[in-house]
């Protein structure tokens, strides 16, 4: 289930920035690091499923590392 829910978040955040180039308009831009963020975090929840602990930690700490980025955005 998370796998096919990491699909789905990695083929949004691709569509929000093809949008974004090709438009050059980024007001999108906040919202592709949210939905990147959140994707980074089931990353890092599989790793913890697959025994990668190290490689689990380092996916959750980006994630708050672009909530953070997120948070100062807006």
């Amino acid at each position: 289930m998370l796998k096919v829910l990491r699909m789905i978040l990695a083929s949004i955040v691709i569509v929000m920035a093809g949008y974004g180039l090709m438009t050059d308009n980024f007001w999108i831009q906040p919202y592709m690091l949210f939905v990147m963020g959140v994707m980074l975090l089931v990353m890092g929840l599989e790793e913890f499923q697959k025994g990668k602990i190290v490689y689990g930690y380092l996916s959750v700490a980006v994630s708050l590392f672009l909530m953070v980025v997120l948070f100062f955005t807006f």
